[in-house]
């Protein structure tokens, strides 16, 4: 036996195994679901023991589609399962459609007998449609943020790559479905094992709870001026009431001149530009991402008039705000 599938253990105890419950939405993220499946493959293998058993389920039992387009065999239709079992639903694109009422019944049905519910990827939104998020800190997708924030008011959204809520769990996405299991084999078996698996899986740096999902301001434009980045986050920070630029250059120990030039040297446009930029990507996301009346999302990004909104959509992306909502129902119809 090669010495990377030993992992040295304080004794040789038969453990328990731990179930895993997931259920594979319409169109789900690949990545999120292999991250937190393989995770517990490799860690049976690095054990020596069964730590970990899991079953693939889904609405019909047959197969379901993940987001490129692959189709994978489901081991069951949704069931009934155990307090002990931990349920793990994998959303991705479009998950409002992927919503169904029977999967919300069933989810629903499940949490009443009180086992550990988590959501990877954007099924945070089917947990909080189903009410099991009220009260709680979650996360989600940081694309799908401004959407979720502004239907379920009764849910404390962050920007962490997962949250661990009681015995509600929600991941953002991508490889935090990764950190979230590495950090449920640290607590089940302890951080030798975790570690052991990340080294399996040329994960080098083990992130938690504390870390956020986005790159830093600086990161993602490319620029590390402290002034430039400071008023960005803030204009980031208000899209609903947006902020003068005077009053940003003010805050930040400028001229609004200064300003002007600090934008045009390295953003090559205007702060007034940059921020219309940013309310009208969020805009666009709304109106792709929710039910929310073209008005109320114009509202929600800064617009008082949805004249103006239609006026500087039309401009951005060469179609209307209601053009853009009806060639997205078109897509995805009910």
């Amino acid at each position: 036996m090669h010495q990377e599938d030993l992992v040295v253990q304080k004794e040789a105890v038969v453990t328990k195994s731990r179930r895993f419950i997931f259920v594979l939405l319409d169109r789900f993220t690949l990545l999120s679901f292999a991250s937190a499946l393989e995770s517990l493959r490799i860690a049976n293998r690095m054990s020596g023991q069964q730590l970990y058993k899991w079953r693939i389920i889904g609405e019909g039992g047959d197969a379901v589609t993940c987001s490129a387009g692959t189709q994978f065999r489901l081991d069951d239709d949704l069931g009934e399962f155990g307090h002990d079992d931990t349920i793990l639903l994998c959303g991705g694109i479009n998950i409002q459609a992927a919503t169904t009422k029977r999967l919300l019944s069933w989810v629903r049905r499940e949490a009443r007998k009180g086992p550990i519910i988590g959501g990877l990827c954007t099924a945070a939104y089917l947990l909080a449609e189903a009410g099991l998020l009220d009260g709680r800190r979650a996360t989600i997708h940081w694309e799908n943020a401004d959407s979720f924030a502004e239907e379920f008011h009764n849910v404390s959204l962050t920007k962490s790559i997962f949250v661990i809520d009681g015995n509600r769990m929600t991941t953002a996405g991508g490889t935090s479905s990764l950190d979230l299991m590495l950090k449920l084999i640290a607590d089940d078996h302890g951080a030798d094992l975790a570690n052991a698996v990340a080294d399996q899986m040329i994960y080098s740096s083990i992130r938690t709870d504390q870390d956020t999902q986005r790159l830093s301001v600086p990161t993602r434009i490319g620029v590390r001026h402290p002034k430039l980045n400071q008023v960005i986050h803030m204009m980031e920070a208000n899209i609903e009431e947006p902020i003068s630029p005077s009053v940003l250059a003010q805050k930040v120990g400028m001229s609004t001149r200064q300003l002007e030039r600090l934008f045009r040297r390295y953003l090559n446009r205007s702060p007034k530009r940059y921020y219309m930029d940013l309310r009208l990507a969020r805009s666009r996301n709304l109106l792709m991402q929710t039910d929310m009346s073209v008005i109320n999302v114009a509202l929600a990004c800064g617009f008082s008039s949805p004249s103006h909104f239609s006026k500087c959509y039309r401009a951005q992306y060469d179609t209307t705000p209601y053009r853009e909502r009806g060639s997205q129902a078109a897509k995805h119809p009910s």
